[in-house]
């Protein structure tokens, strides 16, 4: 596949992801240099020219968020005053997601504020996958393509036939979501009644739907600390459940997620490379990627050649 005028540059957040893209484009990676001063400044030499190309940059805003968005922001300023003819972020994981309203008094919205950067920047578009809410595609005055791994998670599970399976969402909010993939894996679809007590914290109420003896999934877009996953795998046991698994479209793995996962009676947990797993030694061993590469190529490609996106997301 030979794509004219046609860019792909990578920060430090997620190499693997950059160059299994570039692999499925058959276009290699543009020549970036993205380094830190002593003071630990960000430094981006772009090392080659991009004058007049459609320019891709593949940055997640993973942990160190601070640092890696950071380095997408300096990145894109620097394209931009290299004259590239188009600018797209491609943010396979978009932190702050989650800040994306004033809970309380004297809150920001920091998804907004994220949103703002990174258009100014000089981002002429976004393509991101599952976003934590879709209403966050308002917050930018840019195109944002926001595509999802729904599908390719619940093919994982299409493939093994377990037998009797059922979809759980572990909050009401992500009932959407969990919908989506009850239809895929052509399954019920039970939730999880929750109260939030604090941030990064939750109690489990109550389980809504028939889960007795069947293979329950527990269906989020992300992972953080393993909290709530956790208590609401607790809960379905209770209620019956044969096995408990898990997937989501990011893995997050804070604080204790490791440990909350290996004691708990979740038997695997699936989730994307939209994020790479760093510090092996304490990585559980029920943890399984799924890659993103192709689907983000594809978009890319559709992107590039100005054809239509939209199938993707279906």
């Amino acid at each position: 596949m030979k794509l004219e005028r046609m860019k792909l540059i990578t920060g430090n957040s997620n190499v693997t992801l950059a160059r299994e893209v570039s692999a499925f484009l058959s276009s290699k990676l543009a020549h970036c240099t993205v380094s830190r001063f002593s003071d630990s400044e960000v430094h981006v030499q772009i090392d080659e020219s991009i004058r007049g190309s459609d320019v891709f940059v593949i940055q997640s805003t993973c942990p160190p968020v601070n640092d890696h968005l950071m380095e997408l922001l300096i990145v894109l300023d620097a394209l931009r005053r290299a004259s590239a003819s188009r600018i797209t972020a491609v943010i396979p994981y978009y932190g702050y997601a989650r800040q994306d309203r004033k809970a309380h008094p004297r809150q920001p919205i920091s998804a907004k504020l994220v949103a703002n950067l990174i258009s100014t920047a000089g981002a002429n578009r976004v393509m991101t996958i599952d976003f934590h809410s879709d209403q966050l595609q308002g917050f930018f005055d840019i195109q944002v393509d926001n595509l999802s791994a729904i599908n390719l998670l619940a093919d994982e599970f299409v493939k093994r036939q377990r037998g009797p399976l059922v979809v759980v969402a572990p909050d009401v909010g992500g009932t959407v979501r969990a919908r989506r993939f009850a239809k895929r894996v052509n399954a019920p679809l039970a939730i999880i009644e929750k109260r939030r007590l604090k941030p990064n914290q939750s109690e489990v109420m109550n389980v809504i739907g028939d889960v007795k003896d069947k293979h329950a999934i527990l269906v989020d877009d992300m992972i953080d600390t393993a909290g709530t996953i956790v208590q609401a795998a607790g809960a379905l046991k209770n209620a019956g459940a044969k096995d408990v698994y898990a997937c989501a479209s990011h893995g997050v793995f804070s604080g204790s997620a490791f440990d909350r996962l290996d004691r708990s009676v979740i038997k695997e947990v699936i989730v994307t490379d939209t994020i790479p797993l760093r510090g092996s030694k304490k990585k559980t061993r029920k943890i399984r990627q799924v890659g993103v590469g192709q689907l983000l190529a594809e978009a890319i490609r559709r992107t590039h050649e100005d054809e239509s996106v939209s199938i993707l997301f279906h």
